[in-house]
């Protein structure tokens, strides 16, 4: 399905919420309202900001304004070392992207982690809306046994709150996310943005806070390039060294998001002319 416009949101954890919705706010306030997209992907924390860019009911300054301030209440996560490991292994030991998204799925599926009960209404405290916007929202996950891309959308089977819950379900530090019958995991086991579902639209953003990829693991610029290839014309926002910096080496924790959201702010303006001639530009430049 084309389109003119699509906004595609990456994962990267509660910093990436943050940093996701201060460029965003910061965009707006230079005049480029991204919120209008016709089609908005988003893959794990970029679910979470997309299901409420899309829903209508925020503006940019009040998405970005329920970032700031205490996060004592949230509890904190980390990925840890054994958790990087066992993902090291299964790309060493995959010969092909399926195969590790399957080996990254077992894991998922044999971790001890938290209730998925518990980790759903975490999830659900955090969206202004339960229900599928009429926009376009397009959620992504892994199918932990198949390794195929599960897309979530209006007219599927998932509602909203369980997609992104599946969206969010970080391979051993969350649970996997049963809908229909089957379990699902993380977006960002197939790619950090998923951008690819955006061809066919004319003009794309993409805010990627993870920019690497690995050789079964396509990264975000590849993607983008894939789209440019295609005609569309495309803007790549990643973060910058400061915000690198802010996030810290922990992307789970609560309190990093309130610094990651002020340095996507203060980041935004960098790309605000970018972003204006690839959202305003003539049609068919």
């Amino acid at each position: 399905m084309g389109g003119d416009t699509a906004l595609v949101l990456g994962g990267g954890g509660l910093t990436g919420i943050g940093w996701e919705t201060g460029i965003l706010y910061g965009l707006a306030r230079a005049g480029v309202d991204l919120f209008r997209a016709d089609l908005v992907v988003g893959t794990s924390a970029g679910s979470v900001v997309g299901a409420q860019v899309a829903s209508g009911l925020l503006t940019p300054q009040e998405l970005y304004e329920r970032q700031l301030g205490d996060a004592s209440g949230e509890a904190a996560a980390r990925i840890g070392a054994g958790v990087i490991a066992r993902y090291a292994l299964a790309m060493a030991r995959s010969r092909d992207a399926a195969g590790y998204r399957r080996r990254v799925g077992a894991m998922a599926l044999a971790a001890d982690t938290a209730d998925e009960a518990e980790r759903r209404a975490v999830l659900e405290a955090r969206l202004v809306s339960h229900e599928w916007p009429e926009r376009r929202l397009v959620v992504t996950a892994v199918d932990a046994l198949s390794g195929e891309l599960a897309a979530f959308e209006r007219d599927g089977d998932a509602g909203l709150v369980d997609a992104v819950s599946a969206s969010c379900a970080v391979p051993g530090v969350w649970p996997p996310v049963t809908i229909g019958g089957r379990r699902f995991v993380d977006g960002g086991v197939r790619s950090a943005t998923n951008a690819d579902l955006a061809a066919g639209y004319r003009r794309v953003v993409i805010i990627a806070p993870v920019a690497m990829g690995s050789g079964k693991v396509p990264a975000p610029s590849a993607q983008a390039a894939r789209l440019r290839a295609g005609g569309a014309r495309v803007l790549l926002i990643t973060p910058s060294p400061g915000a690198r910096k802010v996030f810290g080496r922990n992307v789970l924790d609560p309190a990093r998001r309130d610094p990651a959201a002020r340095a996507g702010l203060a980041q935004a303006a960098a790309h605000a002319e970018a972003a204006r001639e690839v959202w305003e530009g003539p049609a068919g430049a």
